[in-house]
C-alpha cells in the first residue's frame, strides 16, 4: 500500500490511456467518473498482491506461538501434513511481498510522472505522503502484525523519490549498487548460517515468551510487540537494499512499458526468468530444503517469480478484452489496497489470537493445515465482499479516505 495505494485516483490520466492499444481498450484501461483513465493491470496486481501476501502471514497467525512459532516450524522434519504446508508455504513465500514492493516503485514513477505533467516540482509534498505511510505503519505494527511492511517502505520510498530526480544512468547504478549489496549480505548471511549450524536457534536469541499469542489479551499483544520491536524490525533492515532495489526497477519497468504492446519482449523475458528459471529452483529448494534455504527463497528467488507475475498479467490484459468476474474482485481489493492490507490483519487476528475467537490453540497440529487454509479462504472472502460492498457507495477505501484527508489537513491541498 504506497502513496498511490492509499490514494488511487491519483495514479493515472488519461494520457495513460491512451498508451492501451486501440483494438483492445478495455483489457489495459477503464475511464473512472473523473474522467480518469486507470490502467488495470495495476489494481489487478495490487489485489493479487494484498491477497498473496495473506497466504504468506496466515500461516504466521495460525501458529500458536506466532511469528516465532512459525519460524521454529521452518526447520522441522518434513511428514504427514508437513509437506502440504511447505509446498503451500512455498507458492506464496516472499513471491507476493516481492511484487508489493515492485508495485510501489510502479506507483511513485506514476507519481513523478502525474507531477511533471501537471508541471509540478518533484518530489514536491511526497514527504508528508511518507510520513502518512510511516504512521500506518507504526499503528499496524503496534496494534495489528509485527511482520508490518509499511514502515520499511515509507523510509525506501523517501530516499528513492528522490533518486528518480537524477539520470537514468546514475538510476540504474543506484539499482545495480544495492542488488549487488543485498546478494552480498545474502551470501555472507549464508554462509554464516552454515558455518554456525548446529547452535543455538533462532528462538534462543528471540522473545521468549510466545504464549501471549495464545494467551494473551490485545494490550499484552501490544507491549510483546513493543517490548521486541528491534527483533521484529531486522527483516525491515535486512531487506533496505533490496527493497531500493526492486523500487528502482518497478519504475524503470513501468516507464519502459511493461504494460503496453511495445514492452513485449520485457515481458517475454520476465516470464522466462522467472517461472522458467526461478519457480522451479525456488520450490525445490524451499520444498525439499527443509527449511534451511528459506532465505535464499524468499530473498533471492522469490523476488524474480515476482517478475514473472507481473509480466504474466500485465500481458494476459493487454490481450483480454473485458476484466471478467474475478478481475473486477481483484480490482476492488487492488483499489482499496491499504485498508485491506489492515483488514485482514485485524481480521485473522481476531479469528486466530487469544484476544478473540483463539482458534490457532484450539486446533490440533495435524488439522493446522486445513484450518489455515480455511481461514485463509474465508478472511479473503470478507476481504473482497467488503471491498465490493464498499466501493458501490465510495470511490476509496475507508482507510484510503482518512489518509487523503490528512494529507489535505497538512497540506492545505488536493492529494
Amino acid at each position: 500500500m504506497s502513496e498511490s495505494l492509499a490514494d488511487p485516483q491519483a495514479e493515472t490520466t488519461a494520457r495513460h490511456s491512451a498508451a492501451a492499444p486501440p483494438s483492445k481498450p478495455a483489457s489495459t484501461t477503464k475511464t473512472t467518473g473523473s474522467g480518469r483513465g486507470r490502467v488495470v493491470a495495476l489494481d489487478v496486481l495490487r489485489g493479487i498482491a494484498i491477497l498473496g501476501t495473506l497466504g504468506t502471514n496466515i500461516w504466521i497467525m495460525t501458529d500458536r506461538e506466532g511469528l516465532l512459532g512459525y519460524l521454529d516450524e521452518l526447520t522441522e522434519p518434513a511428514t504427514g501434513w508437513i509437506w502440504a504446508e511447505r509446498v503451500l508455504q512455498q507458492l506464496t513465500q516472499g513471491k507476493f511481498l516481492g511484487l508489493l514492493t515492485i508495485m510501489f516503485g510502479i506507483g511513485l514513477a506514476i507519481q513523478q510522472t502525474s507531477a511533471q505533467r501537471a508541471g509540478r516540482r518533484w518530489p514536491g509534498k511526497y514527504p508528508i505522503r511518507a510520513g502518512l505511510l510511516f504512521l500506518d505503519g507504526v499503528l499496524n505494527f503496534v496494534f495489528l502484525a509485527e511482520f508490518d511492511v509499511l514502515m520499511g517502505y515509507a523510509i525506501t520510498g523517501l530516499i528513492v523519490a528522490y533518486i528518480l530526480v537524477t539520470s537514468e544512468r546514475a538510476q540504474r547504478r543506484w539499482l545495480i549498487v544495492q542488488a549487488s549489496i543485498h546478494v552480498a549480505m545474502l551470501t555472507l548471511l549464508a554462509v554464516a548460517m552454515v558455518a554456525d549450524s548446529g547452535s543455538a536457534s533462532t528462538r534462543s536469541t528471540g522473545p521468549q515468551d510466545t504464549t501471549v499469542y495464545a494467551d494473551g489479551s490485545f494490550w499484552d499483544l501490544v507491549v510483546f510487540r513493543l517490548q521486541n520491536a528491534a527483533h521484529f524490525r531486522v527483516e525491515t533492515i535486512f531487506v533496505f537494499a533490496m527493497s531500493i532495489a526492486l523500487f528502482l526497477l518497478g519504475a524503470r519497468l513501468y516507464r519502459g512499458g511493461i504494460f503496453q504492446p511495445e514492452g513485449a519482449r520485457t515481458r517475454k523475458r520476465l516470464l522466462l526468468i522467472g517461472f522458467g528459471i526461478a519457480l522451479p529452483i525456488d520450490l525445490i529448494a524451499g520444498v525439499a530444503g527443509d527449511g534451511n534455504f528459506f532465505l535464499f527463497t524468499r530473498y533471492g528467488t522469490a523476488p524474480f517469480v515476482a517478475l514473472g507475475i507481473l509480466a504474466l498479467v500485465a500481458e494476459f490484459y493487454l490481450r483480454r478484452p473485458h476484466v471478467g468476474f474475478v478481475g473486477r474482485r481483484l480490482t476492488e481489493v487492488g483499489r482499496t489496497a491499504l485498508s485491506c492490507y489492515i483488514l485482514q490483519n485485524l481480521v485473522a487476528s481476531f479469528f486466530c489470537y487469544g484476544w478473540g475467537l483463539g482458534l490457532a490453540a484450539r486446533v490440533s497440529p495435524d488439522a493446522k493445515v486445513p484450518f489455515t487454509v480455511g481461514i485463509y479462504l474465508l478472511v479473503s472472502l470478507i476481504i473482497i465482499a467488503g471491498a465490493h460492498l464498499w466501493l458501490r457507495r465510495f470511490d476509496r477505501g475507508p482507510v484510503e479516505l482518512l489518509w487523503n484527508r490528512s494529507f489535505q489537513l497538512l497540506t492545505g491541498g488536493k492529494a
